[in-house]
């Protein structure tokens, strides 16, 4: 046999074990069902994730939000100055809403005049603060706060300390005090 004839039978023995070797159109139908399938529960596992990843995200940013209300809240609360004492009213005011804004109003005039007569300053602190429960729309929080208290009948300061439970909801995209109650 001469060189081409045997490079030629050589050639021709190596592709038939070669196409032995390729998979037949029903294994290969097979496999791309298998990939495909593979490829699907990838995307859906994926897509999963990214929505767990995404939630989560959202609760612990309306967790700070919520605290970073609650924390507001409760230092105007506890800080007012005789001498500004509209301003210092005006910021309690305009983080509450519901019962809490309505008795709070009504009692701003009366406030006003016993603040005044008695030259109070409360310069409060937020302590802590720690939400007791929450959900989308509304949440209850735990604040201690300090401040040191002058009046009249105080020249030099008092200190005191305040548990105060607030309940805030989320109105208009902003969590609002709805009611404060002093505990413990």
């Amino acid at each position: 046999m001469t060189k081409k004839l045997q490079t030629l039978s050589a050639a021709l023995a190596f592709a038939g074990r070669r196409g032995a070797l390729l998979p037949s159109p029903r294994r290969h139908r097979a496999l791309s069902a298998g990939l495909a399938v593979a490829t699907a529960l990838t995307t859906a596992l994926t897509i999963w994730l990214c929505v767990q990843l995404l939630e989560r995200h959202e609760a612990e940013q309306r967790r700070q939000d919520v605290l970073a209300a609650a924390r507001q809240s409760a230092l105007n609360f506890t800080s007012l100055d005789y001498r500004h004492y509209d301003r210092d009213s005006g910021n309690v005011l305009k983080g509450a809403t519901g019962d809490f804004k309505e008795q709070f109003a009504a009692q701003t005039e009366e406030l006003t005049a016993l603040v005044a007569r008695n030259k109070s300053v409360s310069e409060g602190r937020v302590l802590d603060a720690g939400i007791v429960r929450s959900d989308e729309r509304s949440a209850r929080v735990l604040v201690v706060a300090d401040s040191k208290v002058t009046n009249t009948a105080v020249p030099d300061g008092e200190a005191r300390t305040y548990r105060l439970q607030l309940d805030l909801v989320l109105k208009d995209g902003r969590w609002l005090t709805s009611d404060v109650e002093f505990v413990g």
